[in-house]
Formats: C-alpha cells, sequence, structure tokens
C-alpha cells in the first residue's frame, strides 16, 4: 500500500527510541542513570526508587516532573548526569539519512530530553546536518510530552500547521495529542504493528524504509 505524505511539509521527530532503533539498548542506560538519581534525592532503596520513577513517569509525563514537584531539583542537574553516557551502542545509518535527505520542507526534532543530550546524539547519528530545529524540554517550559501544552508551545514558537505535518514518535500515547491538532501520526517500532489506537495514522516497524517508500511532494528542498 502507498504511503500518501503528499501533504506534508513539515517533518517531527521525536529523538529517543524514534531515529534509533529502541533494540540498541541505548535506553536502558539513560533509565539506569535516572533510578540512580532518583535513590540519591530519596534515599530509597533501588526497587523503591524504580518504582516511584515509574510513578512520576505516568503521573508527569517525566519522571523530571515529579522530582520537581516533590523533591525542589534543578533540572539542570538531573539532566547533566546523562551528558557523559557512552553512544557507543548508536549506530550511523545510511539509509536513515538517505529517507530523511528526501523529504521536502522543515524537519524539526521534538523531544522531552534537553539540548545537550540531543545535541550529542544527533551528532553521534549523523544527522544533525538534517534538522533545523531542536525542541526540547527546555524550549516548552518542563511541559513534557503527551502534555497538550508542549505541544501548543512547539506549533506556535515554530509556526507549524498541524494539517502539512507528520509526527513520528516510538511512544502510542505521545501521538494522542499530535492527532487531535491535525497532525498525521506515525508509530515507530517493533511494537508498532499491534497498536489498534484510532489516533495512530501509520505504523512502522523501522523507520527509514518508511520514508524511503512514502509519496511526498513534488517540490524537495
Amino acid at each position: 500500500m502507498t504511503i500518501d505524505l503528499r501533504h506534508v511539509d513539515t517533518w517531527l521527530f521525536d529523538l529517543d527510541n524514534t531515529l534509533y532503533p529502541a533494540e540498541t539498548g541505548f535506553m536502558r542506560q539513560v533509565e539506569a542513570r535516572m533510578t540512580e538519581f532518583v535513590i540519591r534525592v530519596t534515599g530509597l532503596a533501588r526497587p523503591e526508587a524504580y518504582a516511584l520513577q515509574k510513578k512520576y513517569l505516568a503521573e508527569h509525563g517525566l519522571t523530571l516532573g515529579g522530582l520537581i514537584a516533590h523533591h525542589g531539583v534543578d533540572p539542570a542537574d538531573f539532566h547533566a548526569m546523562f551528558h557523559d553516557l557512552s553512544l557507543d551502542a548508536l549506530a550511523h545509518d545510511p539509509e536513515l539519512v538517505a529517507g530523511l535527505e528526501r523529504l521536502p520542507g522543515r524537519r524539526l526534532i521534538f523531544t522531552n530530553a534537553d539540548a545537550i543530550h540531543a545535541e550529542r546524539v544527533m551528532a553521534h547519528l549523523g544527522l544533525s546536518h538534517l534538522f533545523d530545529e531542536v525542541f526540547h524540554i527546555h524550549s516548552f517550559g518542563f511541559a513534557p510530552k503527551p502534555s497538550a501544552e508542549g505541544f501548543e508551545r512547539m506549533v506556535a514558537e515554530h509556526g507549524v500547521d498541524p494539517a502539512a505535518t507528520a509526527f513520528f514518535e516510538d511512544s502510542e500515547r505521545n501521538l494522542a495529542p499530535a492527532a487531535g491538532l491535525g497532525m498525521t501520526t506515525v508509530l515507530v517500532g517493533a511494537h508498532a504493528p499491534g497498536s489498534a489506537a484510532p489516533f495512530v495514522h501509520h505504523k512502522t516497524e523501522k523507520l527509514a524504509p518508511f520514508l524511503a517508500s512514502a509519496s511526498l511532494k513534488e517540490t524537495a528542498r
């Protein structure tokens, strides 16, 4: 079946587990560091700290939201712990580069991570030159995806027309507000084919082949 994206001229991408496969295991490093941080802040044993970490994620959209609200954590201190993570698990993907290069219009990153993490990962993957802007957690005032407020700030700051925007994400719940605004949504990852959510318009296990096969506007930049 042809993937018709000829109406799209703004390409919005999540970063982690979207522009590289979740199977790399990179995010396990992030999660482990996060647990260590919760232990340090709360003094809880590891199992309880991990449970609290997941509770804050569910309630606030990200663990940091709960740590700010309940423990007065400085976001800069929280994000700093990820800035020396090894990126060795992440590999350059020429097929993904080619797929991104053929997309007409703007390409933007929309991530719950901070700017330094986003820049490190994109540079390591060889993708930095392909994106116009990074809309990161500091950009939208710690109103993380799937918060409608974060989406509204991103749309306003970058003059995004939702009807002409495709949003690519590995997290199903983060696609709901995008679809509500009128964006075309694409769920990415091995779990994607199993999604039955009505707000998921396209599903793909692998991003690069999806981009390579999509029908696009005639005029490319």
